[in-house]
């Protein structure tokens, strides 16, 4: 079983060793993961949308361009594995049918929650266990408790740094050149 498991982890370790040499902060890489075309994206971004984003995380979260800004934020700081873990449990919730939610909960808790999973999320010990137990007998919120320690850990670490990030500035400087 151990072997089965290394070469996965190899190849996620290839992935954030070839992620060293292109770090970067600038808004140039948002643009590449826009979830529309990049000058398009731009054009859409208002200002005052961008601005909102600093109000509360969660109206980052509940912006399309916001979540892709704040994903290549994270992304500088090898720390995406928060946001597609809390982007996933989202989806989870609006699964219907009982056969795919059990699957889903099992791939979820594969990749984010147990222990050496290959994109491990920082929770402790007693919230991996009741999340373990959860996933025994899936429920639309299963992930609940873990989604809520990520999302506040997010919120308190993650998000002030991105505010102050060159990504979010350039951004913000970049809406603001167009209405010049």
């Amino acid at each position: 079983m151990a072997a089965l498991l290394i070469p996965w982890r190899n190849r996620g370790m290839r992935t954030r060793l070839g992620c060293l040499s292109h770090k970067s902060d600038s808004c140039n890489d948002f643009t590449a993961i826009l979830p529309d075309k990049p000058n398009r994206a731009l054009k859409r971004l208002s200002t005052e949308e961008a601005t909102r984003w600093a109000d509360s995380f969660d109206i980052l979260l509940s912006h399309k361009y916001g979540v892709a800004a704040f994903r290549a934020f994270l992304k500088t700081e090898f720390s995406e594995e928060n946001l597609e873990f809390w982007l996933a449990c989202e989806e989870f919730k609006k699964t219907r049918s009982a056969t795919k939610l059990a699957s889903k909960a099992h791939r979820i808790f594969e990749e984010f929650i147990d222990v050496q999973a290959p994109r491990e999320v920082n929770i402790d010990f007693q919230t991996r266990e009741v999340t373990r137990r959860n996933v025994q007998e899936p429920s639309p919120s299963c992930f609940d408790e873990a989604q809520g320690k990520v999302h506040s850990l997010m919120e308190k670490d993650s998000y002030p740094r991105f505010l102050r990030s060159k990504i979010y500035t350039d951004l913000l400087t970049q809406t603001q050149r167009r209405l010049s």
